[in-house]
């Protein structure tokens, strides 16, 4: 202490970060990490125990990505390993955390965060120690029984290092300059997540789930980190440059990303609308004929179209803008709760199945762009609760019921 005295450590462990902690059995992931991000908890989830990668070129928002599911995930315990990035971005998470509340709990963000800060400018031994210290923490607190998250913001920068202490000892390099056990390291260090049963006499369940940021140099996908870590990953949230360029964030891309645990997780999200994972299919294959139907209007204008088409792109554009568009430091759109966001979906997938029959019968698309109404549904992700959705159904309907009447089209 700073007085001179001394004080005993409760709780102290001494372990090999390296050697992953032992535990009785493993638990299938069966329970979604829900973090409050559209295009993550219903498009492409991750479950609690599960490993996901989060690739992208510079300026796509890794980042701050990563910072937001440190805020809103409903782990226990957060821990964030600041890998070889700037320093400015981990004084950036120190300086905002004290003020955020835990919506779970109405405590502060800072008392279940915990932050390991190996930044660009420390040694390259301790940045690659950094991940190794962040999941034996995590493995740590896993054995009292709580859940926790792990973010690495950037495995890209570890991998570096491993290259620049192999180079050192004169190692035969692999790939890219990477040293050959590369592959090995990687599937370590992701292979630590899981949901399992503790040791102990009394029966814990405890979770640890890892999302790692990937820096592919310009963006390619094809490097060696990039493909390496996809073969360990469960969930892949692609990030996507184009995107960026248009202001769409998050800038997940729905055609490049994955999620291996959608079936695992429909319990889950049945209990807030049993058609959960049929709406969400459909919203999905809506986004893939959308992309398909740009590239051909890019050649011939979107106006050449035909009206079913265009409808189909109308609705994508609503989809993106007012579902997948989340604003960070939005009062209200920085978190989404699941009941909404499985209420949304629903909506949105029904209001093209409501508007398909006046289009196929001749009521323009241009028509239906013209509707007062079309303002509130791309607002509903800024309004608090679900009621906003019921009421915005039912002026929807009234204004369907018009067109309707108008081009004596029966629904």
């Amino acid at each position: 202490l700073h007085d001179g005295g001394e004080v005993g450590l409760k709780l102290m462990q001494l372990w090999p970060v390296r050697v992953p902690r032992p535990y009785k059995a493993r638990l299938p992931s069966v329970e979604p990490l829900i973090t409050g991000q559209r295009v993550v908890d219903s498009f492409f989830p991750v479950a609690k125990g599960g490993t996901a990668a989060i690739p992208g070129g510079f300026g796509t928002g890794k980042t701050v990505t990563l910072h937001q599911l440190a805020k809103w995930s409903d782990a226990d315990i957060i821990i964030y390993v600041g890998c070889g990035e700037r320093g400015n971005e981990m004084a950036d998470v120190i300086t905002h955390f004290p003020a955020l509340e835990d919506p779970r709990t109405g405590k502060k963000l800072i008392e279940r965060s915990l932050f390991i800060a190996n930044v660009s400018n420390l040694p390259v031994s301790a940045r690659e120690a950094s991940i190794y210290m962040g999941i034996t923490i995590a493995e740590y607190y896993r054995d009292q029984g709580y859940d926790v998250a792990l973010m690495a913001d950037s495995t890209s920068r570890w991998a570096e290092a491993l290259r620049d202490i192999s180079g050192r000892l004169e190692e035969i390099p692999a790939e890219g300059g990477y040293p050959a056990y590369l592959a090995e390291r990687i599937a370590e260090f992701y292979e630590r997540s899981g949901r399992v049963v503790t040791l102990g006499s009394e029966r814990r369940v405890g979770s640890v789930t890892i999302m790692g940021a990937v820096s592919p140099p310009g963006g390619d996908f094809s490097e060696p980190v990039t493909s390496l870590t996809l073969r360990f990953v469960g969930t892949l949230w692609a990030l996507d440059t184009e995107l960026a360029f248009r202001r769409h964030f998050p800038a997940i891309n729905w055609l490049l990303s994955f999620s291996r645990y959608t079936d695992l997780l429909k319990d889950y999200w049945s209990k807030f609308d049993p058609e959960w994972l049929r709406f969400r299919d459909r919203a999905l294959s809506l986004l893939e004929e959308a992309s398909k139907i740009e590239e051909t209007a890019r050649i011939i204008g979107e106006k050449a179209l035909p009206e079913e088409q265009r409808l189909i792109l109308f609705i994508s554009e609503i989809i993106r803008e007012g579902f997948l568009v989340q604003h960070a430091y939005h009062e209200v759109d920085t978190y989404c709760e699941p009941e909404k966001q499985a209420k949304m979906l629903r909506f949105l997938v029904e209001f093209y199945d409501m508007l398909e029959p006046l289009v196929r019968a001749g009521v323009p698309v241009e028509k239906i762009r013209e509707l007062p109404v079309v303002v509130e549904v791309m607002r509903l992700k800024e309004r608090r609760g679900t009621e906003a959705i019921d009421k915005v159904r039912a002026e929807v309907k009234a204004e369907v019921e018009r067109l309707a009447k108008q081009y004596e089209v029966a629904i």
